[in-house]
Order: structure tokens, then C-alpha cells, then sequence
């Protein structure tokens, strides 16, 4: 998928006692070759795909990991903070080439930012917590 590395899958190794399912965007059969046109099939299916995963999703974890430039992760940050979404938690390092952009953006619309991959593996364990706290006890 790009320079990034596989963070979700420590991630799901992490947190594998959290009754939770993982949306991981990455694929063995992913085809860099392919033409990134609506008109191309295998692409669109992947892209669609994606959001799907995202109007599912009760929380949207994005890590912009340094030396990557995260184009689509920031597509995503753009389009769930614009809506003031809650379910977003955002990781940028330092050493991202847009930290600033994000920082600003994370801050203008109310975004949970952490600092590195221990402190979103915490957020995402918090935000399991208070969401089974929100839960009717039948």
C-alpha cells in the first residue's frame, strides 16, 4: 500500500481481546498497477469498499506515519472532520510532512489526536470502554 508500515496488523495483534472487527484497508492481492479510475472495476470496488467501512465504523483510526504522504488518510481526516464526526482519532508524529495542516484542522473541528501508536492503541481501548458503557443493560 505505500511507505507506511503495517500498523494495523500490531494493532490488531494489540488489541485481539477487544471483542471488536478491525475495517484494515490493506491487501494481499492489492495490484499497484491498477488505473485509479471509477471505470476500472478492481479499483472502485477497493474505494468503495473503504467507505463503506467508514459509515460503519464506530470509531476511525488514521495514523500519518513519518515519511509518508498519506494522501487518502488525509482525504478521510478532511471529510469526517468537515462533518464534525466524533468518531475520528487521528496519530501524527512528529515528522509528518503535513503535521502542521493536521494539527490545525484536528484542532479547528473538536479531533482526538495522539501523539504515537502506544497512546491510539489507549484510545481505542477508551473509546471501547465508554462505547460498551453506552450500551442498554439487558
Amino acid at each position: 500500500m505505500g511507505a507506511a508500515p503495517d500498523w494495523q496488523a500490531e494493532m490488531e495483534r494489540n488489541l485481539a481481546g477487544l471483542d471488536i472487527d478491525i475495517y484494515n484497508p490493506r491487501r494481499d492481492d492489492w495490484d499497484s498497477t491498477w488505473v485509479q479510475s471509477a471505470d476500472n472495476p478492481p479499483f472502485r470496488e477497493q474505494v468503495e469498499w473503504e467507505l463503506d467501512g467508514l459509515a460503519l465504523a464506530n470509531l476511525i483510526v488514521l495514523y500519518l506515519a513519518p515519511g509518508t504522504m498519506s494522501p487518502i488518510s488525509l482525504l478521510e481526516l478532511g471529510i469526517y472532520a468537515a462533518n464534525g464526526s466524533k468518531k475520528l482519532v487521528v496519530c501524527c508524529p512528529e515528522g509528518f510532512q503535513r503535521k502542521g495542516n493536521v494539527d490545525i484542522v484536528c484542532e479547528r473541528y473538536g479531533v482526538q489526536q495522539v501523539a504515537d501508536l502506544a497512546d491510539l492503541e489507549k484510545a481505542i481501548t477508551t473509546h471501547y470502554t465508554e462505547w460498551l458503557g453506552d450500551l442498554p443493560n439487558w
